[in-house]
């Protein structure tokens, strides 16, 4: 029942308006308008999210769907190139934008043919987010009374269609500055305590990678000192810990901490460790009734079973779930996302709009 034709263009078109995070009024009013020609009100909320709500024409549970309208940068003047063997890519300069236009184009795709054909169908919500490249800005700020769903479909995903991601991590932000004492290096460097070298003394006990299977440290840029010929007063490093188990997230973050006091107090500094939680960790288990609506749905279109992941990576279903929803996030038919080799194929947006369509219009 899906229009592949009507599909593509639509797909060229919404990646064609620019919306790098922070900016992405155009696109949000051209999906008001795309959802008003099917006769769908769509709300924007004080932090540019778009909800709308569908009633019901059929049996079954509220369910949710949800995608976000912002891209990373470059995505400034993006212009799609459409390939021979079915690749749509940018043309190398931007991100094509297919994270997260392709799960967009999907969504109305899926409402065009349910209205078209007047297809039974529960009641359906929308939510089209704002800064889900910002650690979710828009779905961690969203009034979760609005919703009537109890689970969720989050479209933003790399992978085949079918794949699921029913666990994420906890991320937690590091920002830590040591504090030694500035001193000319050259007449009287034994008046100064390096900063640097307390910085340098911390890392060396502490593991960075994958610590754990489950578990990720980085420490990403380090900055400080005014001079070659003073001894740096001060140093300012940033980083990350990621862990499927908020717990064990938290555990990294006191082991660094002790790790950078430690060391400044051995060398006479100072060290102050902040840290904040970007998104929380989740997992759903794997026969809860939102991936069960999953699986009968690539049943019914006879695609066999999902492929359900454990991610690394945050997106606005980590704030789906800490506000109640038993939500997944479903590959969208995106990949190389964050990079100007982003492209999708054909065959899997029609797949995803296809697989749309099914979850949707199931009564249970």
């Amino acid at each position: 029942m899906i229009e592949e034709r009507r599909l593509i263009d639509n797909f060229i078109t919404l990646t064609s308006i620019d919306a790098e995070s922070g900016q992405e009024d155009a696109l949000r009013i051209h999906l008001t308008d795309a959802l008003a020609r099917l006769g769908i009100t769509a709300r924007t909320d004080d932090l540019g999210n778009l909800f709308a709500r569908i009633p019901a024409a059929g049996a079954g549970r509220p369910v949710l769907f949800s995608a976000h309208m912002d891209t990373v940068r470059p995505g400034q003047g993006k212009k799609a190139v459409m390939h021979p063997n079915g690749r749509i890519t940018s043309d190398g300069t931007t991100v094509l934008g297919a994270d997260d236009a392709c799960a967009i184009a999907a969504i109305l795709e899926a409402l065009t043919v349910i209205y078209e054909r007047a297809l039974p169908h529960p009641e359906i919500e929308l939510l089209f987010t704002v800064g889900e490249e910002l650690y979710g800005v828009g779905s961690a700020g969203f009034d979760y009374s609005k919703i009537h769903s109890d689970m969720a479909f989050a479209l933003d995903l790399t992978g085949r269609i079918g794949t699921a991601a029913v666990a994420a991590p906890t991320i937690l932000s590091l920002d830590i500055s040591v504090r030694g004492k500035s001193a000319h290096a050259g007449f009287a460097p034994e008046t100064g305590v390096n900063a640097l070298s307390i910085a340098a003394e911390a890392l060396s006990h502490l593991s960075t990678g994958r610590v754990a299977a489950d578990t990720t440290v980085n420490f990403g840029t380090i900055e400080g000192g005014t001079g070659k010929n003073i001894v740096p007063g001060r140093i300012h490093i940033t980083g990350e810990v990621r862990s499927l188990c908020h717990g064990k997230a938290l555990q990294e973050v006191g082991t660094i901490e002790k790790a950078f006091r430690s060391a400044a107090g051995r060398l006479g500094g100072e060290a102050e460790i902040k840290f904040t939680e970007k998104i929380h960790a989740y997992r759903i288990e794997e026969h809860a009734p939102v991936v069960e609506r999953l699986r009968t749905a690539l049943s019914a279109l006879d695609w066999g079973e999902p492929t359900l992941v454990e991610t690394f990576g945050g997106s606005d279903n980590n704030h789906f779930v800490k506000h109640g929803l038993s939500g997944i996030v479903l590959a969208s038919a995106m990949e190389l996302v964050h990079t100007t080799e982003e492209y999708t194929e054909i065959p899997e947006l029609v797949r995803c709009a296809e697989l749309t369509l099914q979850l949707m219009t199931m009564e249970e």
